[in-house]
């Protein structure tokens, strides 16, 4: 049969718009379609969607948290013990290191509830349920409507809507989130705890092995694991940390497989991801990576090349700066990986030939149909030369402030703090500002004034070097006007003439000294200058913003309307979702294959491998651990400790912590990763080599019990074999 180029087209739009597939979707927990459940039970499913998700009963739902709002977490005890991603418990980790007390690099174990340490800027968040409120939102949206007026108009019945929990029960919390570009809109309840308790983290040799090295790559070694306690009052509702709070008792506790699992097998994932972009058009990728990608890159691998090279010749500076290095890095590696794939996989060309299909559509539409009488179709005609239009008008002001904010305001400390100061509303609740101010004074203590003078420096020049003098703010122009062109000259004065570089200048203003002025400090008149200059450009960006926000949502609803008959899932909005797959390898590239699980072998080759690497150097009393092989209840069939696995579960950014069940609802082990070969996939799933790493929870359980000793907790676990 001779293949048509319009079947080719076909051939290509199904791979890139289909959601059928049981390994791709973020589906909601709440909007489970029988089509949905029906592909899950074929894969393997033994649960009943009930025992999934149950607004009324107890069910799995109710063992799954937002932790922190940035990642996930799982209850496996009726005490409230929960496990997340080391990397999301690092910054408390941090928090509670000093040189005597290193738990960065020694760990931590709490051998009785009195040592689990508190960490008061930390909550938890469970879902309680999910309702459509679309027809309510949309009530108030009328066609004659600018964009800004709908936003406007929308964004003040989400509000409202969200507000009405609150009133109802103060211990709840009401988010109205747009899902599909904001064509529909799903209220979520949630109830937030307050006292969440640090008892367990592994060396970082263990939970950060391989560190940038093996970041968002497979085959993957690392025990990326930590254990928190959630507590309550007497009562079991929520309460500010107290020494007299309890345990928090869950509704469900998610059973701990020990069983393991095989190629093939079942696997599903409970989670918050963060925001994907499935239904951006090419011109929003082609911003995408040419703006805040290409800024990330730039920007913060400056930044971080200063702080690693100090972090690692001091041990002070390790402490300080080890958590804010590993959040800077995470996504600047990223940023690199995505670039490199929508290249590698063609992503750009897939979203065009989709584009121009969809245009065929609408022609074809058109003549049809009265499109003025059809609302749905209305405006359609030129939405892709009007996207074009909008992006192409905002691009060089975009790319520009993507820098401006790596530069500035992700950049020197020094500006952050000063800018936290004059967005401090000292007339707002006590418990805020109370809390703000503990955040500053606890980045000053992270904070080494000559580290942060080198990287103001290098960044200044860096931004002056990449963008249009049209998008300067005052600083760069002041480096050449008072300083002879020497960034390092204008940095030393304004951190010489500054207070904001230590607590000092806090201490004052706080002290209401007289003899010093806060807006005659010249950190403070930077920041004034960057606001000016940012505010600015955002007037620029205001039309065609608006235009492209328009835009976009046009086109996923007209994507949505041609392949009606298609089972489609919302992008993540960092609501509660469900991803569902196989366990299983991949073959990264023409002859090679990755296998679908890694054991203690690889850390000891590793080890061997990069001798004198500090990212892969493991403790001696670790590594004789693992080579006696003595792995007890937690070894596979073969006798092998199993670390990490994968499987081609949809996962993105905010999943990390996510819990990895089997087909009964068991734990199998904590998603903490994706691989580097599909590092595009918030805009594009690859069903042929995208994957979800997570470790295996019999390594976490092994970890715990042979090398932090920790038998009184494993005691919680209900374990299933």
């Amino acid at each position: 049969m001779k293949t048509t180029p319009k079947l080719l087209l076909l051939a290509m739009l199904l791979t890139l718009v289909s959601s059928i597939r049981a390994d791709e979707g973020m589906w909601m927990l709440g909007n489970l379609n029988k089509q949905t459940r029906r592909s899950m039970k074929e894969l393997g499913l033994k649960l009943p969607a009930k025992k999934l998700y149950d607004p009324k009963k107890p069910s799995l739902k109710d063992a799954v948290v937002s932790f922190g709002g940035f990642c996930t977490g799982v209850v496996v005890s009726p005490d409230g013990l929960l496990l997340t991603n080391h990397h999301c418990g690092f910054q408390c980790v941090q928090q509670h290191s000093t040189v005597e007390h290193d738990y960065i690099q020694d760990g931590f174990v709490a051998r009785t509830r009195e040592e689990e340490l508190p960490n008061p800027e930390l909550y938890v968040r469970f879902l309680l349920r999910t309702e459509d409120v679309t027809p309510r939102v949309l009530s108030v949206v009328s066609p004659s409507m600018s964009e800004s007026e709908r936003t406007v108009a929308v964004d003040s019945v989400m509000m409202a809507i969200g507000q009405e929990v609150s009133l109802a029960d103060s211990t709840l919390v009401g988010v109205v989130d747009p899902y599909y570009g904001g064509n529909e809109f799903w209220l979520s309840v949630y109830r937030d705890f307050y006292d969440v308790r640090l008892v367990f983290a592994p060396p970082s040799s263990i939970g950060k092995f391989g560190w940038d090295k093996d970041n968002w790559e497979w085959p993957r070694h690392t025990g990326d694991f930590c254990v928190f306690r959630i507590y309550a009052d007497r009562d079991n509702r929520p309460a500010d940390y107290s020494p007299d709070n309890v345990p928090y008792r869950p509704a469900y506790v998610a059973p701990v497989s020990l069983e393991g699992y095989r190629e093939g097998s079942f696997c599903m994932t409970l989670g918050y991801p963060g925001t994907t972009e499935r239904y951006l058009s090419s011109y929003g990728i082609e911003e995408m990576m040419a703006c805040d990608n290409q800024a990330r890159i730039d920007i913060r691998g400056v930044k971080q090349a200063i702080w690693k090279r100090e972090m690692d010749r001091r041990e002070d500076i390790r402490i300080k700066y080890a958590s804010k290095y590993d959040e800077s890095s995470n996504y600047w590696k990223n940023s690199i990986g995505v670039n490199r794939a929508i290249r590698r996989l063609n992503v750009l060309d897939k979203k065009r030939a989709m584009e121009q299909e969809l245009h065929r559509w609408i022609r074809e539409k058109s003549q049809l149909t009265d499109v003025r009488s059809d609302e749905g179709m209305s405006g359609l005609l030129p939405l892709f030369t009007d996207l074009e239009l909008a992006y192409r008008n905002r691009r060089d002001v975009t790319r520009a402030q993507a820098y401006f904010v790596e530069t500035f305001f992700n950049g020197p400390e020094l500006v952050q703090q000063a800018l936290m100061l004059l967005n401090l509303d000292f007339e707002g609740e006590e418990e805020q500002v109370i809390t703000a101010l503990k955040k500053m004074v606890e980045k000053y203590d992270n904070m080494d004034e000559q580290i942060d003078r080198e990287v103001f420096t290098a960044l200044l020049r860096e931004y002056r070097q990449r963008v249009d003098t049209l998008y300067w703010p005052e600083p760069c122009h002041a480096v050449d006007s008072r300083f002879g062109g020497s960034e390092q000259a204008y940095v030393d004065t304004l951190y010489e003439h500054s207070l904001m570089d230590s607590k000092e200048g806090l201490r004052r203003f706080l002290a209401n000294d007289t003899t010093y002025v806060l807006f005659e400090d010249p950190a403070i008149n930077l920041c004034i200058d960057l606001l000016t200059k940012y505010f600015e450009m955002e007037m620029q960006l205001k039309e065609p913003t608006q235009v492209v926000t328009r835009g976009e949502r046009l086109l996923t609803q007209a994507v949505r309307r041609m392949y009606s008959e298609r089972n489609f899932y919302p992008d993540a909005n960092s609501s509660m979702r469900l991803s569902f797959g196989a366990v299983g390898g991949y073959d990264p590239f023409d002859g090679a294959h990755y296998d679908y699980y890694t054991t203690s072998r690889g850390i000891l080759q590793k080890v061997k491998a990069h001798a004198g690497d500090v990212d892969f150097a493991v403790q001696p009393q670790v590594l004789r651990q693992l080579s006696s092989r003595d792995f007890g209840p937690y070894a596979d069939e073969q006798g092998d400790m199993r670390v990490c696995f994968i499987s081609n579960n949809d996962i993105t950014g905010g999943n990390s912590g996510s819990p990895m069940f089997n087909a009964r609802g068991e734990l199998l082990g904590l998603a903490f990763d994706g691989n580097w070969e599909a590092m595009s996939s918030d805009l594009l799933y690859e069903p042929r080599t995208q994957r979800c790493i997570g470790v295996d929870v019999r390594y976490i359980l092994f970890v715990m019990e042979r090398i932090g000793h920790a038998s009184h907790l494993i005691e919680e676990f209900n374990l299933v074999r």
